[in-house]
C-alpha cells in the first residue's frame, strides 16, 4: 500500500476512532442480577424473565428451574420458543395429553423448538433442570383443557 493510500485510509478511520468512545458498551446480565420467582400453579418451579416480559412486543430470554420430579403438564403458547437445556435432562412430549411413553430426552446444552400453539409437557425426571427459552411476545402459557 502506498504511503498516500495509508494517510487516506487513516484519516477516514478518525471520525471512527474518535467515536468509538461513545459507542455503546455491552451490558452483561449476570446471575447475581436476576430475580427469580416462585410459579404459584406448579411447585418445583420457578422462572426469571432476563430480557423482555410477556407482554411487551419484542424478543424475549427467560429461565426456568425445576426441581427434580416437577412436571409441567400439557400447556401451550402463542409463539415459537426454542429452548435451550443448560442443566440436567429435560424430557419433552408433544400433545394434549402427558404420555410418558411420547417423552424425549433432550440433555444438556441441546436444543427443542415447540412451534406455536403445539401443547407440550415437561418432566424433570432424572433431577433438576435450568432451561432457557427465547422467542417473541407478546406471549403467554396457555393450559390445555382435560
Amino acid at each position: 500500500m502506498s504511503v498516500r493510500r495509508l494517510v487516506a485510509v487513516w484519516l477516514a478511520a478518525l471520525p471512527l476512532l474518535a467515536g468509538a468512545a461513545d459507542a455503546p458498551r455491552p451490558q452483561p446480565i449476570t446471575p447475581a442480577d436476576l430475580r427469580w420467582t416462585a410459579s404459584k400453579l406448579i411447585p418445583g418451579l420457578q422462572s426469571t424473565w432476563i430480557v423482555g416480559t410477556e407482554q411487551a412486543s419484542g424478543p424475549y430470554l427467560m429461565r426456568v428451574e425445576l426441581a427434580a420430579g416437577t412436571r409441567i403438564f400439557p400447556h401451550r403458547h402463542p409463539d415459537s420458543r426454542a429452548t435451550t437445556v443448560l442443566r440436567g435432562t429435560l424430557y419433552v412430549g408433544f400433545g394434549e395429553t402427558a404420555d410418558d411413553t411420547a417423552l424425549v430426552a433432550i440433555p444438556e446444552g441441546a436444543v427443542y423448538v415447540a412451534p406455536a400453539e403445539m401443547p407440550h409437557f415437561l418432566w424433570a425426571k432424572d433431577g433438576p433442570v435450568l432451561y432457557q427459552e427465547n422467542g417473541i411476545a407478546p406471549t403467554g402459557t396457555v393450559p390445555v383443557k382435560r
